[in-house]
């Protein structure tokens, strides 16, 4: 079921792939094999394999593809007035990368593509000028569309029905050869950033696969975690998630840590590391390279700004940059709370508890918030709607960003990773953020949100767009659970309250019983010092009495031993009272959690009664609950294996809550634009200052925003305030150190009613 972990040198030793040593070299057993051919049924099952005839298109509009750009550099050199000799040495050629080169997509998806040229064809002139032009003058081309200004310029359209983004990047060499390496460094030298960028994926992705022990279950658990993050709600990069390449580099890392092991159990140790794993430590495939070009890499010892990125996932291929630094602290906090799902889930499947089923259910979005943003958009016609949406999607994680910085973490905000349309409405989609409070959070009667300053901020900045055009809008406003458009919901109707028991709402239940629990035993350690205060006062006033009937200095006089036992002895009660809350409370948790995972010990293996009563129903799988008695000090030795990891990479960097470079630069460009000059010097002031600035800090850079209360309304209203001048218009609001909090929110209307 696989080859050997470990690559083979030329001597025949097995050589490390990694930074660290490998936290085990264990094989599969026979349980592991088992469990991964379910494992392959089930995604084969989900429709994640393309079918052969696909395939073979797929190969077809590759080699066309390459056909085409060779007529089209030919061309242009013979219109740039070389002689023939150079004009049929011209060549250029087709690489690709992303999902199709890793070997991991699936029906219908897209194939990345990267034109690599000479340094006669340029971008702007050649590439997106008479490459475009012949392009779109092919039957079989549709839906071309050029992206030029993009960070990194694409070309996207569909060839014979498959879809195909396709970059460009300019070599420094007169002739480019039919076995060309990009990933050699030199192919670095002397070009432009656009042309590293461009680059940088296909010299990324084959790194990938140069780095893990075992392409074919690298690839299997590869698909098993995208299904399960694009179920869950977390694949995505522009909306504060991780993308594909994000998934492939932690899979990557997983393989080599387990480098011998099958799919089944790269799943459950992907989970288990990643649930432990100190954010923001990064994950590395190898050791980042300083390279001899100069190009910035990756380093928060010295770029300041890579100190703020909250999850580094570091690309293995020079220059070494963080893929995912649009991960912000709430979307962090969410894949951190799926990663222990996750765990939890293939602890319980190694004792029957749990399926893959279980694993892949869809993440209930629109169940599990009270509250939430909806922003549509709308569009004169198709292809105004196409640029609109990817403006608006680019800017999506702004709104997170700055809401949390507005509210210093309080707020905390869920992006839905798509988008969806309203049938009864052409050319217009929405989107959607679950909205709560921080957990843990004392609440205080009266204290409230406003985001309307902050909703008004994301919507300017958005309507900066270059290529904006009339008919080009968009809307901002809460909705409550109850309220949610029918559109969002499969066939257009709203589901009724779910019957089926799942993991997820198994798991709420508990934590809401163990809250009332923990709320009912807070209310009890109240009352014991509310008893003990009164017991202090009474014992207060009848000595006061009894020293003014004596007569006496109370100083003077030595409390006898009664006395300090009758005034101690409440407290003592309180005390042992509290602990025994704490130690019930512990243990209950203890209990659940063990029931639901099916340990009755601390070893994680059953009891004789499970194993009598015929839960495990093969002999198979009996041998595999017992050879799991040392699972505990297996997860024990992976546990320390796992810290000693972390403890070797860069130190943590403390990033300020809600601070990015992302909300950095959006600043920056405002300055640019003319908007006041206090943000320009607050925000001068806040990058002369370290990333351990305390609390005042964050409270000057309060001026360069808005006020940080958020009101939101029970209906569909606008979160636009009726009579409010734009911010940058009018005095900065004095600071407050600590955002007001509310979550039973109020209207709107009757906000403003009370303005005015």
């Amino acid at each position: 079921m696989g080859s050997s972990g470990l690559i083979k040198s030329n001597t025949g030793q097995q050589q490390r792939l990694g930074i660290t040593e490998p936290i085990s070299l264990g094989g599969p057993t026979d349980y592991d094999v088992i469990k991964t051919r379910e494992l392959e049924k089930y995604l084969q099952d989900a429709g994640l394999y393309e079918n052969q005839e696909e395939a073979v298109s797929r190969e077809e509009v590759l080699g066309r593809l390459d056909q085409i750009v060779k007529i089209w550099v030919k061309t242009i050199s013979r219109a740039k007035g070389l002689n023939e000799q150079l004009v049929q040495e011209a060549n250029a050629k087709i690489f690709t990368f992303g999902s199709y080169r890793l070997g991991v997509h699936g029906p219908g998806a897209d194939i990345d593509t990267l034109c690599v040229g000479p340094r006669h064809a340029s971008r702007d002139e050649d590439f997106f000028g008479e490459l475009h032009r012949m392009l779109s003058e092919m039957p079989e081309v549709t839906e071309l569309h050029p992206v030029p200004d993009a960070h990194v310029p694409v070309m996207k359209f569909k060839f014979n029905g498959v879809s195909v983004d396709l970059l460009y990047a300019k070599l420094a060499l007169w002739g480019v050869p039919e076995d060309l390496d990009i990933s050699q460094e030199s192919i670095l030298q002397n070009v432009d950033e656009q042309t590293v960028r461009s680059l940088n994926g296909c010299r990324v992705t084959d790194q990938i696969l140069r780095l893990v022990p075992n392409i074919s279950n690298f690839r299997t658990t590869l698909r098993c975690m995208r299904l399960w993050a694009k179920r869950r709600g977390v694949y995505s990069n522009v909306a504060g998630f991780l993308g594909g390449i994000n998934w492939a580099l932690l899979v990557a890392r997983i393989c080599q840590l387990f480098p011998n092991a099958l799919p089944n159990m790269l799943v459950s140790r992907f989970f288990r590391v990643y649930t432990q794993w100190r954010w923001p430590n990064p994950v590395l495939l190898c050791a980042i390279e300083e390279g001899s070009l100069g190009l910035q890499i990756w380093d928060p010892r010295r770029n300041p700004k890579d100190r703020f990125h909250l999850m580094p996932i570091i690309t293995p291929a020079y220059p070494c940059m963080n893929s995912s630094y649009n991960v912000s602290s709430s979307t962090l906090r969410i894949m951190t709370e799926e990663f222990q799902r996750g765990n939890e889930i293939c602890e319980a499947m190694e004792v029957s508890k749990a399926d893959w089923d279980t694993l892949f259910e869809p993440y209930p979005f629109f169940e599990y918030y009270k509250n939430y943003l909806q922003i549509d958009i709308s569009a004169e016609n198709a292809d105004d709607l196409r640029k609109w949406k990817g403006w608006v999607e680019s800017r999506l994680r702004q709104l997170t960003l700055k809401i949390e910085r507005h509210t210093y973490g309080m707020l905390q905000c869920h992006p839905h990773p798509g988008d969806f349309s309203d049938k009864s409405k052409p050319f217009h989609c929405s989107y959607f953020m679950g909205l709560q409070r921080k957990q843990g959070v004392p609440v205080n009667e009266g204290e409230q949100f406003d985001i309307r300053l902050t909703v008004e901020e994301f919507k300017q900045s958005v309507n900066m767009y270059t290529l904006w055009k009339p008919g080009m809008l968009i809307h901002v406003s809460h909705v409550k659970r109850r309220n949610i458009p029918n559109f969002v919901f499969a066939g257009g109707v709203r589901p009724s309250r779910p019957t089926k028991v799942t993991w997820d709402s198994k798991r709420s239940s508990e934590l809401k019983i163990s809250g009332n629990a923990q709320a009912q035993k807070s209310e009890e350690v109240k009352a014991v010092e509310c008893e003990v205060d009164d017991e202090r006062k009474r014992k207060r006033a009848e000595d006061s009495m009894g020293n003014l009937r004596n007569c006496k200095s109370f100083a003077s006089s030595p409390p006898s031993m009664g006395e300090v036992h009758e005034v101690r002895n409440p407290i003592s009660i309180a005390s042992s009272c509290f602990m025994k809350c704490d130690d019930s409370e512990v243990n209950s948790i203890s209990e659940q959690k063990s029931e639901k995972l099916g340990l009755k010990s601390l070893g994680g293996s059953p009891s004789r009664d499970t194993e009598t009563n015929g839960s495990v129903g093969s002999k198979l799988q009996v041998n595999h609950i017992l050879a799991t008695t040392d699972t505990f000090s297996c997860k024990e030795a992976e546990k320390v294996a796992t810290e000693k990891i972390m403890s070797g990479l860069y130190e943590a960097h403390q990033a300020f809550l809600g601070e990015s470079e992302e909300l950095e630069d959006d600043i920056e460009y405002r300055n640019k634009k003319g908007f006041g000059g206090n943000m320009k010097k607050s925000n001068m002031e806040s990058s002369n200052s370290t990333a351990s600035v305390s609390e005042e800090t964050v409270i000057s850079n309060k001026k360069t925003t808005f006020s940080t209360h958020l009101t939101l309304n029970g209906g569909l209203d606008e979160l636009e305030p009726a009579e409010l001048a734009p911010p940058w218009l009018t005095a900065a609001p004095v600071p407050q150190r600590k955002p007001l909090i509310r979550l039973n929110f109020t209207s709107l209307g009757k906000a403003a009613d009370k303005s005015s």
